[in-house]
């Protein structure tokens, strides 16, 4: 008899199991934690809110090669192989690294039905933008007057930007790089231009990084410990993060902030596995660090991983826009996706204007409050920026 009912039990929850499969799935592209920890971490964090399709669940993850530039035909194959899902609505890829654009063209020929959004994409804003139905990136436009503008608040009366010519052939940095300038020239700020090496050239990162520590102190000799400084490079932020916290001056946020972006690894900052993905833990023990190395108020960061974040609240705001019929490029809905998994923090954006002053509807940029260690959020997101900054080129 007891065979019987528990037979009866499992056909019945087999057939609520069956009833559960979701209508459509979602794709999630991300490097992996060698290359870009947070975007990974963001990925398997939609698999663990929707559940993976090989469960039952919504979401298909896959990642791309580390070496992304050299093994580009693996990165667009592993983009498109998302689409041979007949259930596949919604393609998230969470760092857009060069290929994105001709995997995107591709789905979009062979499967037009699919939704394709594209995160701090890689590629040149004008293909990006054709070939995706939404894309976001950090809001370098803003930003280049935001930064300056905190720096100063922080207490810097100097802004150095630490960069080389790959980067600054970049069109978003390179006008972020002409904003600070203009920044810091109106707010009486001495800007001073740095070139490091770059990390991919013959020096690799650890020659980048060696470079970075042995001049630090020199600079803050020569310039004095009120100088803010800003490297567009993430191997950069390590070794600047190490030599501000030990020697002085200042840091407000990185080229794509977060809380474990430079700050584990300058101050030996180990997490437990109850901390990993947990912002609000993550950022407390780093701040915690900060403050006992006499660093307080000095050192930024935005409170939770961009990387991570976008990738989670984009997934909620395509199931938005598959279930609620709301607009893929509804600013508002992207701002209230944001919101729900960063509480505590402001958010602001808008969208990309290129150097002809076309704006692109469907590309949105976004930036987070910046948190001063030891102090608290700026309120930077509720700063006007000056009309004439969105002019610069």
């Amino acid at each position: 008899m007891r065979k019987y009912l528990y037979g009866i039990l499992m056909f019945i929850l087999s057939i609520f199991g069956f009833a559960a499969e979701p209508d459509y799935h979602i794709g999630v592209v991300s490097g992996t934690v060698s290359q870009s920890e947070d975007s990974l971490r963001g990925a398997e964090e939609i698999v663990k809110m929707y559940g993976s399709v090989d469960k039952g669940g919504m979401v298909t993850h896959v990642t791309y090669p580390d070496n992304f530039m050299q093994e580009m035909e693996t990165t667009i194959s592993q983009m498109v192989g998302l689409a041979d899902d007949p259930k596949m609505k919604v393609i998230i890829v969470g760092e857009a690294v060069p290929g994105t654009v001709e995997a995107f063209r591709r789905i979009r020929e062979a499967r037009p039905d699919i939704l394709l959004i594209a995160n701090a994409p890689h590629e040149d804003p004008e293909i990006i933008s054709e070939a995706s139905d939404l894309v976001t990136n950090p809001d370098n436009v803003a930003r280049g007057y935001l930064i300056v503008k905190a720096a100063k608040e922080m207490g810097a009366d100097k802004f150095m930007h630490i960069s080389f010519p790959r980067h600054l052939s970049y069109e978003l940095l390179s006008r972020r790089r002409n904003i600070m300038a203009e920044a810091a020239k109106d707010l009486g700020m001495e800007f001073i231009e740095m070139s490091a090496p770059d990390p991919v050239s013959d020096v690799g990162v650890a020659g980048a990084q060696q470079y970075i520590l042995e001049q630090v102190p020199s600079w803050l000799e020569k310039y004095g410990k009120n100088v803010a400084f800003f490297a567009t490079n993430d191997a950069h932020t390590e070794p600047l993060l190490k030599r501000v916290a030990e020697n002085g001056g200042y840091f407000v946020e990185a080229d794509l902030p977060s809380p474990t972006m430079g700050y584990p690894g300058a101050l030996g900052i180990k997490f437990s596995e109850d901390e990993k993905g947990n912002w609000p833990k993550i950022l407390k023990k780093v701040e915690d660090t900060v403050v006992a190395k006499g660093a307080a108020g000095r050192m930024g960061t935005w409170a939770y991983s961009y990387n991570f974040i976008s990738v989670v609240a984009l997934a909620d705001h395509a199931r938005n826009v598959i279930e609620n019929d709301v607009d893929v490029t509804d600013f508002d809905a992207i701002m209230e996706s944001l919101k729900k998994f960063t509480p505590g923090a402001g958010w602001n954006g808008s969208n990309y204007t290129d150097i002809n002053g076309i704006e692109k509807e469907n590309f949105y940029l976004l930036y987070q409050d910046t948190y001063v260690l030891g102090k608290g959020y700026l309120n930077m997101t509720n700063e006007t920026v000056p009309e004439k900054y969105f002019k610069i080129k």
